[in-house]
């Protein structure tokens, strides 16, 4: 019943814009006059009151000019009551008693009006206490009226991961996000010693193997991370299965990197979790001070730039602010997306959107006379290993002649520094795909090494990126598990072993262009992509985050080309730190130039036989560490 009255009284006065702010200011105004004459009604009874009433109006407006004005400067009457919180009783507080100290202070140095009985200290005192105390209790009554009309049927109990300052500040947050859906119950310690502590009239739990039998015991339903304990968290796999089995719901707030652990959180940032926002990771640094001070004012060509790896390459350089940016690519209508997002993000920017193949030589050199770049980040390039499988001549004419003929135009064209953007699967490779891009990275090593003994006329720096998986990429595993989850299953994966090494896209790029930056030609970097991921455990989060009770997993067998892990690194290879603890340097075996180019040339020739099998025979050739896995090119191995 009080429920329901509490409910349509605020639905009545909330439903309202809030009121202007001088009605806040004559609101604790009358606050205090009520309080100053109760204190006199006390001390001198009814009569003195009456006879005394406009003496003692005089009196108080004397001692409402320093509280106004104090008021006015901590701006205690500018902020909405409904979302108070204890920095604005705070700053009532100290207004409050800023003004006690200044009226006590002048009653021993100004005579009347000040000399009047209700200026003794001790008088003030108590009008100031029963004043701020009355004023607290209106914010307070009007905050916890608007949380109750706000606390629904679809209110969410919930414990917070993390405490101490950043538990505190997400709280708070909570609290005071507009119409909030959550109702605090607890926090969570993995600090032993905490357990048991109280904060903001919530226990503290010791987040031990039993905390999910704790929270389903509290009936809470949902957990929300702090920003500061996400990694942390990430990497506690056992308690998300147990979270996940328990159907409790996670929450997180998108990654604040220069959230200092007390302010307030948007409300927009907090979202139910998704597979990406589980899978371990540790946070990304990169100097941005060497990459602006090389990019800046450059003229830059971006190959590739419709796709998942190109795309956000050219949203990270553009943001430091070159002097031109020639952005290539033969899909059409993602190349259309480009265009349109380059000229509402980066207006002022020369941006020249270009569709095209980089096998056309002819179109790709007059691109390459006319702008003259500085820098090529080359990320085109077929990737799917099951398609280059069935049609490896395409693997050659693309990955392989495609990026020949943009290296030879940087060196013809004195580009400064070229960064191919390589994979993991190039490593021991198994598939074409892998093998185009190892015999990519030969070439453009082979070619380094030559301008750097003379052979080859030029200025050009070849460097080199390998990683594996980018989560969100084009035909990558989880979108493909969404839509299968989404569809009622089967979620279908191809081994219960199959691992994965996994990275956010915008996290493979920030590096990309540090290791290009950093550079002096002939690398081949590689990152450090944490740890890798079981597919099949992927799979399995991803249904329970989707709430599906009736979806299963089926086992397919692996596909064409596939192995059971893929390895950053060769096994003669061998790897040198450098400035960013994420960024390795491979010692990959050298190759003369020569050699390299005339193997490529023979393997181009062959493509156009479209004899899969002696495309094939000729890649094993130049790359003799490719053994083919569940592929019809095993044959060949055995020859």
């Amino acid at each position: 019943m009080i429920k329901n009255w509490f409910q349509k009284l605020s639905n009545w006065y909330f439903s309202k814009n809030a009121l202007p702010y001088w009605y806040i200011l004559l609101l604790d105004c009358l606050c205090i006059v009520c309080m100053a004459f109760l204190v006199y009604l006390f001390d001198n009874g009814r009569e003195s009151l009456i006879v005394n009433f406009w003496s003692l109006c005089l009196v108080i407006v004397v001692y409402l000019i320093p509280t106004v004005i104090a008021f006015r400067i901590l701006h205690t009457y500018s902020g909405i009551i409904r979302y108070s919180s204890f920095i604005d009783l705070q700053r009532l507080s100290f207004s409050m008693s800023v003004s006690f100290l200044v009226i006590t202070i002048f009653y021993f140095l100004v005579p009347w009006p000040l000399q009047h009985e209700l200026f003794k200290w001790n008088r003030l005192l108590i009008i100031c206490l029963l004043s701020t105390g009355m004023m607290w209790m209106i914010r307070i009554s009007v905050k916890y009226l608007y949380d109750m009309g706000n606390h629904d049927v679809k209110t969410t109990r919930v414990f917070i991961y993390g405490v101490a300052h950043a538990g505190s500040s997400v709280a708070k947050s909570l609290n005071n996000f507009p119409h909030s859906r959550f109702v605090i119950k607890g926090f969570i310690s993995k600090n032993e010693k905490m357990q048991n502590y109280w904060m903001m009239g919530a226990k503290v739990y010791y987040g031990n193997e039993r905390i999910v039998e704790t929270m389903v015991k509290e009936d809470v339903s949902g957990l929300v991370v702090s920003p500061l304990y996400n990694e942390k968290f990430r990497r506690d796999t056992e308690l998300i299965d147990k979270l996940l089995a328990a159907n409790i719901r996670i929450y997180m707030v998108a990654t604040v990197e220069e959230w200092d652990g007390k302010s307030e959180l948007p409300y927009e940032s907090l979202h139910e979790v998704n597979v990406e926002d589980l899978l371990p990771r540790a946070q990304i640094q990169v100097d941005m001070d060497r990459i602006q001070g090389q990019l800046a004012g450059k003229r830059i060509l971006i190959t590739g730039a419709a796709g998942s790896i190109g795309s956000e390459i050219v949203c990270q350089v553009a943001e430091f602010n070159p002097a031109e940016m020639v952005l290539v690519d033969q899909a059409e209508t993602p190349m259309h997306d480009i265009r349109m997002m380059m000229a509402n993000k980066f207006p002022n920017l020369k941006a020249l959107t270009v569709v095209s193949s980089i096998t056309n030589q002819t179109h790709m050199e007059r691109l390459f006379s006319e702008h003259r770049p500085e820098y090529v980040f080359h990320a085109a390039a077929y990737k799917h290993v099951p398609m280059m499988e069935d049609n490896p001549a395409q693997a050659v004419q693309n990955n392989i002649c495609g990026t020949r003929v943009i290296a030879d135009l940087a060196v013809k064209y004195g580009t400064k520094k070229f960064v191919m953007i390589s994979t993991d699967k190039a490593v021991n490779p198994t598939n074409v795909m892998g093998c185009s891009k190892r015999i990519c990275e030969i070439y453009v090593q082979s070619l380094d090494k030559a301008i750097k003994e003379g052979k080859v006329q030029g200025v050009t720096q070849f460097v080199t990126t390998r990683f594996g998986n980018v989560l969100g990429s084009n035909g990558s595993v989880i979108p493909i598990f969404r839509e299968q989850i989404k569809n009622g299953g089967p979620v279908k994966v191809t081994h219960p072993d199959i691992i994965r090494f996994f990275m956010l896209i915008p996290e493979a790029c920030r590096l990309v262009i540090e290791a290009g930056t950093m550079g002096h030609g002939g690398e081949i970097f590689v990152f450090d992509m944490g740890s890798p991921v079981k597919i099949n455990d992927l799979a399995q989060r991803m249904i329970k985050l989707s709430g599906a009770t009736n979806v299963k997993i089926e086992y397919t067998g692996l596909r064409d080309g596939e192995k059971l892990y893929e390895e950053v690194l060769n096994d003669a290879e061998q790897t040198k730190p450098t400035d960013n603890p994420k960024i390795m340097v491979a010692s990959a075996r050298e190759y003369d130039y020569d050699v390299a180019l005339a193997q490529e040339k023979r393997l181009y020739e062959a493509s156009f036989s479209y004899d899969d099998m002696a495309i094939v025979k000729i890649m094993k050739e130049i790359v003799p560490e490719y053994k083919s896995r569940h592929s019809k090119y095993e044959k060949l191995d055995t020859e």
